[in-house]
């Protein structure tokens, strides 16, 4: 089931307390929508377990966020590159006594230019942190949920799941992977009082681009979202049982109509998007 930005905003109104004095675990919290939904967590109530690579900027945001709205907030440094993160994380959770309601799976990245010339290692980092993370992290933090009978989990996916894009194939396969296994454990869930639903956002005003070497393409995207808007979107949306959120009317409609034009053209049509300058 799917809702689009206009309904995601008209239907507000369960997010607001929804996680209040509950303890929420955003990954990639440092920057873009990873600190945009801590932030919106933390204007509604919620305390904070914030993971990412940057030490400085995770003590600073918890540190701002908790003087600010009267949250609790824990740190704990992880590259989710790494496979023994998760269990870490899961382990510091463990060892503060926090009870997560909300698992928000958000660390990701992209790269950009041709497979061939990718380097292996960067591209198995990939699948580890977009896919194999949030496999092992909702697989820690689940069984609990399932035992309280209540919880959520939002996974960051992207536009980029419902086509295959040259130049980023890799990426745009992990989000696929992200997109269906959240609506499928979306389903699963449902008996157990367990909320799952896969954020996808198109271009969004963040680092996603300069990390994955798209600086030209983010420079030329015509309507960027806002990191806070997209945030918003897909708490929303988590809040009122959706099992996915397409952010943005542009993004929701280019996804919906791709549907009706052949696989392949599609594909054609997205290749002399990204293919890179060199080879045109």
């Amino acid at each position: 089931m799917s809702v689009n930005l206009r309904d995601a905003q008209k239907r507000g109104g369960p997010m607001e307390a929804e996680w209040r004095g509950k303890w929420a675990l955003v990954t990639g919290a440092s920057a873009g929508i990873g600190k945009a939904l801590a932030e919106e967590l933390a204007a509604n109530g919620a305390h904070l377990l914030l993971t990412a690579r940057r030490k400085e900027r995770l003590e600073e945001l918890a540190q701002r966020l908790s003087e600010k709205h009267k949250i609790k907030t824990e740190v704990f440094v992880a590259d989710l590159a790494e496979p023994s993160a998760p269990e870490k994380i899961f382990a510091f959770s463990k060892v503060k006594g926090i009870e997560v309601e909300l698992l928000i799976n958000n660390a990701g990245f992209g790269v950009y230019g041709n497979f061939s010339g990718a380097e292996t290692h960067r591209l198995l980092e990939m699948v580890q942190v977009n896919c194999s993370a949030v496999l092992h992290l909702t697989r820690l933090y689940l069984p609990e949920m399932m035992a309280r009978q209540r919880g959520g989990v939002l996974i960051l996916s992207s536009t980029a799941a419902f086509q295959s894009v040259p130049y980023i194939s890799t990426y745009a396969a992990t989000k696929a992977f992200d997109l269906l296994f959240a609506e499928g454990l979306a389903e699963e869930m449902k008996p157990h009082g367990i909320r799952v639903c896969a954020l996808c956002p198109g271009s969004t005003e963040s680092e996603f681009h300069e990390v994955a070497g798209q600086t030209h393409l983010a420079s030329a995207a015509r309507s960027k979202e806002t990191a806070e808007k997209v945030a918003r979107v897909g708490l929303r949306a988590l809040a009122a049982g959706k099992s996915y959120v397409i952010s943005g009317a542009g993004n929701y409609w280019g996804a919906q109509l791709q549907r009706l034009v052949p696989r392949r053209f599609v594909t054609r049509t997205v290749a002399r998007m990204f293919r890179p300058k060199t080879q045109r």
